[in-house]
């Protein structure tokens, strides 16, 4: 079974930036597509980037493309998302998932393991 935690979420003001980290444990990580997803209060949570296993392939939300960067490191178990120019709509709990399937990258349900989530707040 596969652990993720993220970490590196906080406040930052509107313009800023912040790196995301998804640590993971368990089996096999390199062979898993991994991806982002956020949940704002009072919404449903929503894809925001995904990655294939060998991070040849991205894909993100198109609200953030331009902005935010999906990457990993597969030597270190760990995924990234970098985000630039960030905006009080991006504010929510940003969650990182993997999957063994590697289809349907930016389908929640698709995902198997996830973490517990780290919060973002972007500040006007």
């Amino acid at each position: 079974q596969v652990q993720l935690v993220e970490s590196g979420g906080g406040l930052v003001q509107a313009g800023g930036s912040l790196r995301l980290s998804c640590a993971a444990s368990g089996r096999t990580f390199s062979t898993y597509s991994m991806g982002w997803f956020r949940q704002a209060p009072g919404k449903e949570r929503e894809f925001v980037a995904g990655i294939s296993w060998s991070g040849g392939s991205t894909y993100s939300l198109d609200v953030v493309k331009g902005r935010f960067t999906i990457f990993r490191d597969n030597s270190k178990d760990t995924m990234y998302l970098q985000m630039h120019s960030l905006k009080p709509d991006d504010t929510a709990v940003y969650y990182c998932a993997a999957q063994s399937k590697g289809r349907r990258v930016a389908i929640q349900s698709e995902y198997e393991y996830w973490g517990h989530g780290t919060q973002v707040t972007g500040s006007s």
